[in-house]
């Protein structure tokens, strides 16, 4: 199931140059001054250490600090992952030598890298809290996971650098099986071993110890410390930490095995007594028995003389076996056959590459051409459009320019009329007039603010016709989307009728034609398998009521077909052409044909109440069950009636296991978070009911018919209304006319613009068309372009077809002349091997042969008359033995007796003495044990109060190693002196502070090369967080030989970084 891409943690290196402080062997436990050794080793490592880095860095306290060089063996340089857990391919990251900080959000795959960690370096699934078998770090899906780890292997204390070099790379494959292999490579990628014993040996030199929580602690690991309240479990944590725990677990082993040998020694010297008795009494009969000397003699002789006997039959059997691999090896009309068909290969191959890169050629000057025609046709109709709105423009400035100088010439007749009346009037008349003339003002004044009113009115009719002509459109296309569902409904309802004689029409009308042009094709031998389709056809609904939502998960799959190899696909699709037209071709899935259904148990979904798509269908091919597993991945999916207990079992709580979505019975698909509702109302093609699928698509009909006619009656309606407004607007339009008859004088300014303005736009469409014709014209030659070199084409891919048809003949005679060949040749081989076979026996009877006797015997006689007379001479042996007893037997019982005597008197005496150096060993490891008890619990002690000092608190840990009890009292800084709590009275920040100063003072005490921890300010407010990071770089300046890896969801960004440090950002 796809998910949300998680958001990647970023992780931020910080490089130090360090050393690597000398490794607590096992010897310590014996010698309890090695500790002291181990630290002047390494002061004597850092002082002698080249300071070829010129870095200058900060101690603690803000004072330069002195160089000190990286880590040398055992610290993480790198980590891959490979189908680990939820992620694909995660790294390779690259770790700094001293501090890093790996931060991301909650699921984005920190506790991943810990975790392969880990496993990566041979820790047990337990370990990492994270789940009980390895097979369950497994990607989904996919059949193995790889986990890449590269650790330094660099300066004195490095393992096997003549091998390795400088770096070691483990390499962990986790199968399916749960089981795990082992790659070791060295710096330039040699494999150098694949031995568990070989990762033990390097962990151990490197003193690495994943099981450790100071080493690596986990996420549940360090919630469970954090949240603890039991004084024993924080003692217990610490006896693992600095492995006390182990030392105390090997003394008690040891213990137990002096136990064990003191029973063994109780028990060795009663065996001894029955032994040295029953050696006794053989002695005496082996010294009273009487041999029969002529009759051993005779059959020794005998036995020389069989030995060699078998090695003569042997040696003729040899030479008949040589004279017929030699008769074999002669004939070499195959190889000739080989040879020649092989020619013809590489000369069909020839021949099909030259006419491949043809079509190449061809096709590339094609597609060269393709961008340059559909930019010439954009450029052709931008252009063409250009001329068409000059066009317009031009004949719209032309018509007004006429109407201008109509009203123009009215106008001028108007003023001459009036000129000439003005001239005969009176001074009384000439007064009339000017008051005639104030009040025309007024009434064009009047007439000015009717022509505004109008206009608006104008306006309004014309939204109303837009809005009218809008929702005629749109009527209109529901009116054709209707007809065309209800085509389609009429459609689907004949294929349905049809359907009745045969259930593939369902499928389309011309699937039974194209399934018998399958059938056909397939007997003509066209397929190597027969192909299988459509799906649908051959999977059968198990609950008729599941029928729709199992269409609706498979959709498509329904129709799609399934080939065995890519050439019957070839032919498939090149079948599908002739039938289907193209974008309604079904799907074609290729897929290996497979006799037997995949093994889903451990990947399905098993519901007690509710059925996976995979077992709510009768599938009686198994090709298609696991065609639809590897498409649709229909074993987790379930089938839920019900959408309210589909929401409940999907979304309330988790989802079953393996389960990655539902459908309902109206097929409605159900995740754990979202929920997607089902364009689908009947099914299509699962339908066991015809009859009624048949009635409701009658029903459906007719009420899309009434639709129609509705759609109709409002079109005509609509239409009514439009013609109405329309003449309304025809009318304001003329009144609107007359109005502006009024104003005239302003036609003569806007006729001059007119005239220029047509004047431009005739230029401007003269020169657009000119353009639009050169385009035109360059369109129609690439166009021609084109069409030649797809003539050119047609002929070359017929040829290429048959040149690809005459490399496969010629690839299966040569296939089959080499089977034959290599047939052959495995006759000979077999033969051969006979011979070998033949060969050693010949020698090892020939080696039996002189251990017998150890010169030739020429022998005449066979095995067979040999064997007999051997048997007759033991038979009279075995009778004159049956008086006095077998001799040889009592021989060998009297051999064996003194060595079991002698065996075990050894036994005891070592024994005696294993448990005098074991009475040693245990004295000096309780005495290592009690001294490494009170040194590492004192230091531990001194180092937290110590951090919680610098930090202006105080505390301390109490050790009470009778009761095996560990207690931490802290103050902090707001609180009295004299108010000491516990870690159970503190709040989580508080206590998280407090782990972490008690987890430091446990780092200052481990000598593993490197520490990772992850969340270790999961429960700290901003004030105490930010004193632990700080404490943590402080720690890590001050052990730069160490390596630190922090894991943690919350932002670094307040980070302060030493100007000395490197700073590298990578996403996951």
């Amino acid at each position: 199931m796809l998910s949300p891409r998680p958001l990647k943690p970023i992780i931020f290196h910080y490089f130090h140059f360090s050393v690597l402080m000398g490794k607590r062997k096992e010897e310590s436990v014996l010698n309890p001054g090695s500790q002291k050794r181990q630290r002047k080793e390494y002061t004597d490592v850092h002082n002698n250490e080249s300071s070829d880095e010129e870095t200058l860095e900060l101690s603690p306290n803000g004072s330069p600090s002195s160089q000190s060089p990286d880590g040398e063996v055992g610290i993480i340089e790198s980590i891959q992952l490979k189908n680990f857990m939820c992620h694909s391919n995660l790294g390779p990251f690259q770790f700094g030598s001293n501090l890093n900080f790996v931060v991301g959000t909650n699921g984005s795959g920190k506790s991943s890298v810990l975790t392969a960690l880990i496993v990566g370096l041979g820790g047990k699934a337990t370990a990492t809290n994270r789940g009980s078998s390895l097979k369950m770090f497994i990607q989904k899906g996919e059949t193995s996971a790889d986990i890449s780890i590269t650790l330094r292997n660099q300066g004195r204390d490095a393992f096997k650098p003549e091998l390795y070099g400088t770096s070691i790379t483990v390499n962990q494959r986790i199968n399916q099986d749960g089981s795990r292999t082992c790659k070791l490579k060295s710096k330039s990628g040699t494999i150098i071993s694949s031995k568990k014993e070989e990762l033990i040996g390097i962990l151990d030199h490197f003193n690495i110890q994943v099981d450790n929580p100071v080493s690596v602690l986990t996420q549940e690991m360090s919630k469970q410390f954090l949240q603890t309240k039991n004084e024993g479990d924080k003692y217990k944590f610490f006896m693992k930490a600095t492995q006390l725990e182990q030392m105390k677990e090997d003394y008690s082993f040891i213990g137990k095995t002096k136990k064990n040998t003191h029973v063994q020694i109780e028990q060795g010297e009663e065996r001894l007594e029955e032994l040295k008795q029953l050696y006794l009494e053989k002695k005496e009969t082996f010294k009273s028995i009487a041999f029969v000397n002529d009759m051993q003699n005779r059959l020794k002789d005998l036995k020389h003389q069989m030995a060699w006997a078998v090695v003569s039959e042997t040696e003729k059997e040899i030479e008949l076996l040589q004279e017929g691999i030699r008769a074999e090896e002669g004939n070499t009309e195959l190889l000739q056959k080989v040879e020649e068909c092989q020619v013809k290969v590489n000369e069909a191959e020839k021949k099909y590459k030259t006419i491949q890169d043809k079509l190449i050629t061809v096709s590339e000057e094609a597609q060269a051409l393709h961008p340059q025609c559909i930019s010439l046709k954009a450029e052709v109709q931008a252009k063409r459009k250009a001329v068409n709105e000059t066009e317009i423009v031009y004949n719209r400035s032309r018509t007004e320019l006429k109407r201008l100088e109509k009203d123009r010439e009215q106008l001028r007749k108007r003023i001459e009329e009036l000129k000439s009346c003005a001239n005969k009037v009176s001074e009384p008349e000439k007064l009339e007039r000017q008051r005639r003339i104030a009040h025309l003002r007024e009434q064009l004044k009047a007439f000015h603010d009717e022509e505004i009113m109008i206009g608006q009115q104008v306006d309004q009719f014309q939204q109303a016709i837009s809005r009218c002509r809008e929702e005629h459109s749109r009527l209109r296309r529901e009116s054709s989307e209707v007809q065309q569902a209800l085509d389609a409904q009429q459609k689907q309802l004949r294929d349905l009728k049809d359907s009745k004689t045969n259930t593939l029409k369902r499928f389309g009308p011309h699937v039974p034609a194209f399934l018998e042009a399958v059938e056909a094709a397939y007997r003509q031998g066209r397929f190597r398998k027969k192909p299988l389709g459509p799906l649908g056809a051959l999977i059968h609904p198990k609950d008729p009521e599941l029928i729709l939502a199992i269409e609706s998960c498979l959709k498509g799959l329904l129709q799609a077909f399934c080939c065995d190899n890519h050439s019957d696909e070839r032919t498939l699709q090149l079948m599908m052409s002739k039938f289907y037209s193209r974008g309604h071709r079904p799907q074609i899935i290729v897929s290996k044909f497979q006799n037997k259904i995949y093994d889903t148990s451990q990947r399905a979904v098993h519901h007690p109440e509710f059925p996976s798509v995979l077992t709510a269908l009768e599938i009686d091919n198994p090709v298609v069950a696991n065609c639809l597993i590897d498409m649709r991945g229909v074993e987790t999916v379930l089938l839920i009636k019900d959408s309210r207990r589909a929401r409940e079992v999907m979304q309330c709580n988790r989802p079953p296991k393996n389960c990655r979505e539902a459908f309902t019975a109206e097929g409605d698909q159900v995740f754990e978070r979202r929920y997607y509702s089902s364009n689908f109302v009947r099914p299509k093609f699962l339908s066991q009911d015809v009859e009624a699928e048949i009635s409701h698509l009658d029903k459906e009909i007719e009420n899309k018919r009434s639709q129609l006619t509705a759609s109709h009656q409002r079109l005509h309606s609509i239409e009514n209304e439009i013609r109405q407004n329309e003449d309304h607007l025809c009318g304001h339009r003329r009144h609107q006319k007359q109005l502006q008859q009024d104003e005239a004088e302003e036609n003569k300014g806007r006729m001059e613009s007119v005239k220029q303005d047509m004047q431009l736009q005739s230029r401007k469409m003269e020169e657009l068309k000119n353009s639009l014709q050169a385009a035109e014209k360059k369109l129609e030659e690439v166009k021609e372009k084109i069409h030649q070199v797809e003539e050119i084409a047609g002929p070359i891919k017929a040829e290429l077809n048959q040149a690809e048809s005459e490399v496969e003949n010629c690839k299966c005679h040569l296939q089959h002349y080499k089977d034959k060949q290599r047939e052959h040749e495995a006759c000979i081989n077999k033969h051969k091997d006979l011979l070998a076979s033949k060969g050693k026996e010949l020698e090892e009877k020939m080696a039996k042969a002189r251990q017998i006797f150890s010169e030739r015997i020429k022998v005449s006689r066979t095995v067979k008359s040999l064997d007999a007379e051997m048997n007759r001479l033991r038979e009279k042996i075995n009778l004159e033995s049956s008086h006095h007893g077998n001799r040889e037997e009592i021989i060998q019982q009297f051999h064996y007796a003194k060595e079991r005597y002698e065996d075990a008197s050894n036994k005891v005496k070592n024994l005696r003495r294993f448990i005098a150096a074991l009475d040693k060993v245990m004295t000096e490891r309780l005495k290592a044990y009690r001294q490494f008890l009170r040194n590492l619990s004192m230091q531990c002690k001194l180092h937290f109060e110590h951090l919680l000092r610098v930090r202006g608190c105080s505390g301390h840990i109490n050790f009470d190693h009778k009761n095996e009890t560990l207690s931490i009292t802290v103050q902090p800084r707001e609180q009295e002196k004299t108010a000491r709590s516990d870690l159970r009275s503190l709040s989580g920040g508080e206590r998280s502070f407090s782990t972490v100063c008690f987890i430091l003072s446990l780092w200052n005490i481990s000598e593993s090369p490197f520490r990772c921890m992850d969340e270790f300010d999961v429960y700290m407010d901003m004030v105490n967080r930010r004193i632990a990071v700080d404490m943590i770089l402080e720690r890590a300046d001050f052990q730069r030989h160490r390596q630190f890896i922090l894991f943690t969801p919350l932002s670094m960004r307040t980070l302060k970084f030493l100007a000395t440090l490197q700073k590298q950002k990578i996403a996951f």
